[in-house]
């Protein structure tokens, strides 16, 4: 069984209408948007995509939704990617069964945080050893990816991400990660943390073709990409997939010049995205500037006006960005 293939994968938001309901149509559109930009796949109920708000129906009809409008639009090979996090093992074996009966190639993983004190290393290597044999293929090979977020202050950021919320502050390190990799249905990790360190120390060990680690962000693509990752996960896709695009091509290109100056922009624009309203900000960027989609978000979370951004200081990193991807 093979990692996902080197690239740049957009972990998508998923648009609601006023209702709360799925926004077809809305949904539909940034799946192409994205695909037109050139994504290696999409991430589908990762956090940006308020998977921890959706029914197990919703969760099937968002994967389906994805895959479909793909295949449909001539995007057979951008890979569907879903996010199967839950609280148990038997509740993530089901997700990963769903998932893959819905069409997507691989799923993540994320490490239970409800008893954080329970969590052992040898509990939270049982769980991931657990979930993997449950996940028979049907019609194609389906394989599984560990989400690894590290331990991050909070600040008052709605969007920086946050995972240490989402995980409890459990980090997996990278002995950790590289005593999982050894079982073949798990193929790779994404390293929200953001620690170069950790995936440096675990591609020296493995090369993308045996254990893709991906960046979990985009301030580290490049950084990343150097240290022999094979690519990046990262929220800012959503916004600017082209631009993530011509910096990996640089990058093959050997024009390190260039796409460290490009880096250095998208550094910004992530830093920025974070404190424009996490989820509901980039929802409200989206439909502020691409002609779909609403900003309504699943509460606790909270929705950003779309007519508020202008008065944000870092709004304007945003739409320097979005200048540059629209040219492209």
């Amino acid at each position: 069984m093979s990692p996902p293939p080197p690239g740049y994968y957009v972990p998508a938001v998923l648009f609601f209408t006023e209702q709360e309901d799925l926004d077809i149509p809305a949904i539909k559109s940034h799946i192409l948007r994205l695909a037109h930009g050139g994504v290696t796949g999409i991430l589908v109920q990762g956090s940006n995509g308020e998977a921890q708000h959706l029914s197990h129906d919703e969760r099937r009809e968002a994967i389906q939704l994805t895959r479909r409008t793909l295949d449909e639009n001539g995007f057979q090979n951008t890979l569907v990617i879903a996010g199967t996090g839950a609280q148990s093992t038997r509740e993530t074996k089901k997700l990963c069964i769903d998932a893959r009966d819905a069409g997507a190639s691989h799923c993540l993983v994320l490490t239970p945080s409800t008893w954080p004190p329970y969590m052992t290393l040898e509990n939270i290597l049982r769980f991931h050893r657990e979930v993997k044999p449950a996940i028979k293929p049907v019609i194609h090979p389906f394989m599984t990816i560990i989400l690894c977020l590290g331990r991050r202050r909070l600040s008052n950021s709605d969007n920086d991400l946050q995972f240490p919320v989402v995980t409890a502050g459990q980090d997996l390190d990278s002995d950790t990660i590289s005593t999982l990799a050894a079982h073949p249905n798990i193929v790779g990790t994404k390293l929200s943390c953001g620690n170069i360190g950790k995936l440096h120390r675990i591609t020296s060990r493995f090369t993308s073709a045996e254990f893709a680690v991906f960046a979990g962000r985009t301030d580290v693509f490049l950084q990343g990409l150097q240290s022999g990752s094979a690519g990046v996960i990262g929220a800012l896709v959503n916004i600017v997939p082209k631009l993530h695009g011509k910096l990996y091509q640089l990058f093959r290109d050997g024009k390190i010049e260039e796409a460290m100056a490009l880096q250095a922009k998208m550094g910004q624009g992530d830093w920025a995205a974070g404190r424009i309203g996490g989820i509901g900000g980039l929802k409200a960027i989206i439909s502020a500037n691409f002609g779909y989609g609403s900003p309504p978000v699943r509460g606790p979370l909270q929705a950003v006006d779309p007519d508020s951004l202008g008065a944000n200081k870092y709004y304007d990193i945003i739409t320097e960005l979005i200048k540059m991807e629209k040219s492209l």
